[in-house]
């Protein structure tokens, strides 16, 4: 357990009468790349919320590393003060489906403000290592364009190197490629693939299952706010234990 990056245990959350997460433990250990998938309304992007702090959960315990954001206690989770949540914050790095960009920004300035106002990193520091991570990412000479300049998959591989920047213990994508088509789709698919086999520690939702079974190295198939199956990536996807994971499955042709 010593490299376990982030740890989920127990966790549950409601919305009013809807319990959206039931019970839900996960680790991720250092270099995993773990990926979730299952039909929507499962649970899976409330999980990632959980984990990132833009939701709290109800019950259940969840730490980075050594460091406890919250822990059970009597039936509920207690949550660690400020400076505890702005230290978690700097473990992870979360990129969305729909960019998140700043639309007024230049790229260049969508990625190294976080640096300089958050990591207290100074301006030309700053700016070398965005340069760096755009390289890094197939986008140089994008440095002074706008979002809006950039075609779906361009902005989110902008997104994928600001996450990248604050050098996070741990990655963390909400279906990133959703509101991309199938050609910029395999651009963003492509980095992430790098990043794979640099041992990048990761956490994917995703619809694409052959990219799944591809480059993670273990999924998780929620519905009904539980994890209804676990296991190693390939094995999960083409020989699956569960009916229910079968069913889903079927749903997809293999690539």
């Amino acid at each position: 357990m010593t490299n376990a990056v982030v740890s989920l245990q127990n966790a549950k959350k409601s919305f009013g009468a809807n319990q959206v997460l039931k019970d839900i433990s996960l680790t991720v250990q250092q270099g995993d790349v773990l990926a979730i998938i299952g039909p929507s309304g499962g649970g899976k992007s409330t999980l990632l919320r959980c984990m990132t702090l833009l939701e709290t959960l109800d019950d259940g315990s969840l730490s980075y590393g050594d460091l406890e954001v919250c822990r059970r206690q009597n039936g509920r989770a207690v949550y660690g003060g400020k400076d505890v949540l702005a230290k978690a914050k700097g473990r992870f790095g979360l990129v969305f489906q729909n960019f998140n960009l700043f639309p007024h920004y230049t790229v260049l300035k969508n990625i190294t403000d976080p640096l300089v106002s958050v990591q207290k990193m100074p301006r030309p520091e700053a700016e070398a290592r965005a340069v760096e991570l755009l390289a890094k990412m197939g986008l140089s000479g994008k440095e002074a364009m706008v979002p809006c300049e950039l075609s779906g998959g361009q902005q989110q591989r902008v997104a994928i190197a600001r996450a990248l920047a604050m050098n996070p213990d741990v990655l963390f994508f909400d279906e990133p490629t959703s509101a991309l088509d199938p050609e910029l789709t395999r651009e963003v698919l492509k980095v992430i693939r790098d990043l794979a086999s640099e041992h990048m520690t990761m956490v994917i939702v995703t619809h694409e299952m052959s990219f799944a079974r591809d480059v993670a190295d273990r999924i998780i198939f929620m519905d009904g706010g539980v994890i209804v199956e676990q296991g190693p990536a390939e094995q999960l996807i083409n020989n699956p234990q569960h009916n229910r994971t079968r069913a889903f499955l079927s749903n997809y042709t293999q690539g």
